[in-house]
């Protein structure tokens, strides 16, 4: 057992903040032996109660929950920055081509290492990560997964056609691929594995309902998938899958919406897709630099809570031009300001922080597991410094409130903010 005093953060199951400004954070070994949250909240309140543990005291730091990123590419690290015209030209002229050097271990481990660890020093750690459709992508990024201790949910990209050589994998060989991968991670240590469909139009009927055949075998693993991204790629999964009611609906005819099943941006949904994301307990991605970086479109939160279903931020590297919570927070903000069914929506800085904490893990079904520090989840936080650079320094001699608080960290913070990152492993 051990404990941290800082200013402490962490969420109550209506999305509202908790805030102690001297906090203290009692973490010890759970049942299985990783590290869990057994105390949190005041200082003055806890301190006779743990008066005899080693205390680590960070005055002036914020001990917050570990960031959850819930859709991003760990092949598509070094496609980050690359300029095209949209989706579908940038897939072309500069994913495709990265994504087939994976077929090497030693390239995908290389990449997977570095990425892993730029994740940690932004202050993420869950992440729902696509692979590629080479087995050795997956492999290369749970293992390093595994050994930092981290909390990693990946698999392998199937597409069996309208993809170039390098990428598209063969239809019968993807599903026995796929399946020796979930009986090889899945549940292992702190690891998970996610059926990974690129988009329909990529996938064969047969390779779609392959994929839902292998979810229904194996219901504890994740699905994900894109959905509804930008209206070429709508127009083109329409007109390759005539008989499902839309785009989201084509998953739905596979036997690929459930709970654990997590769409990237669902920007272009009507109510219905709504209402069929709601009752299966399928969940949004939503990945506001990566649609304003491609023209896609503006996520409609409005929407979304009015027919009520699950969602949280994503950065969607390298679609996504950050790895940083804070730069995906403040677009998120800048989205909710935009496009939206009620104009000039306010996403208040509390719920912005919750879609990429305990909200994330929520459309993860991992609500009370991560992304929080209440009792009994894995103790993975980060440490952050608001006083990190000069201009945050001279904001927080100002702030006055939570909401002041967060939002500046939102606004202004960076990498620089991240002191460390602390897994429960």
């Amino acid at each position: 057992m051990h404990a941290y005093r800082a200013s402490l953060l962490r969420f109550n199951p209506d999305r509202s903040a908790v805030y102690d400004e001297d906090g203290l954070l009692v973490v010890g070994p759970g049942p299985d032996g990783t590290q869990i949250v057994h105390a949190a909240g005041a200082w003055q309140e806890l301190r006779a109660r743990h008066a005899g543990l080693s205390i680590t005291h960070w005055p002036g730091h914020l001990i917050a929950p570990g960031f959850v990123d819930l859709h991003l590419h760990f092949p598509q690290t070094d496609v980050i920055g690359s300029p095209a015209e949209g989706l579908l030209p940038w897939l072309e002229k500069y994913t495709f081509p990265h994504e087939s050097r994976f077929h090497d271990p030693g390239h995908a481990s290389e990449v997977a290492g570095f990425f892993l660890e730029e994740l940690l020093r932004q202050g993420v750690s869950t992440a729902l990560a696509f692979a590629t459709s080479h087995p050795a992508s997956v492999d290369a990024l749970f293992t390093q997964a595994q050994a930092r201790g981290m909390r990693l949910i990946t698999g392998k990209v199937l597409q069996d056609r309208h993809s170039p050589d390098g990428v598209r994998d063969d239809t019968e060989q993807s599903l026995l691929d796929t399946e020796s991968l979930i009986r090889r991670w899945h549940g292992v240590d702190r690891l998970g594995y996610a059926i990974t469909p690129r988009f329909a139009p990529t996938s064969t009927p047969a390779q779609l309902r392959g994929a839902g055949e292998l979810a229904a075998r194996h219901p504890g693993v994740w699905i994900q998938s894109h959905v509804a991204e930008n209206l070429a790629e709508i127009a083109w999964a329409r007109e390759l899958f005539p008989d499902s009611r839309s785009y989201l609906g084509t998953y739905a005819d596979f036997g690929l919406m459930r709970e654990r099943a997590v769409y990237a941006h669902c920007i272009h949904f009507d109510d219905a897709d709504r209402q069929l994301m709601r009752e299966t307990g399928a969940a949004a991605a939503v990945s506001p630099t990566s649609n304003l970086f491609l023209g896609s479109g503006f996520f409609d939160y409005a929407g979304a809570d009015r027919v009520g279903f699950r969602y949280g931020l994503a950065s969607d590297v390298g679609g996504g031009t950050s790895f940083s919570p804070f730069k995906t927070m403040l677009a998120a903000y800048c989205v909710g300001r935009e496009g939206q069914t009620k104009p000039g929506l306010s996403l208040s800085p509390q719920h912005l922080w919750w879609q990429h904490t305990a909200g994330a893990a929520q459309a993860l079904g991992l609500e009370g597991v991560v992304g929080n520090l209440q009792p009994g989840c894995e103790a993975d936080f980060v440490r952050l410094d608001p006083r990190a650079t000069p201009l945050l320094a001279r904001k927080m001699a100002q702030v006055s409130s939570l909401d002041e608080l967060l939002f500046a960290l939102i606004v202004l913070g960076d990498d620089r903010l991240v002191v460390q990152t602390v897994l429960a492993s």
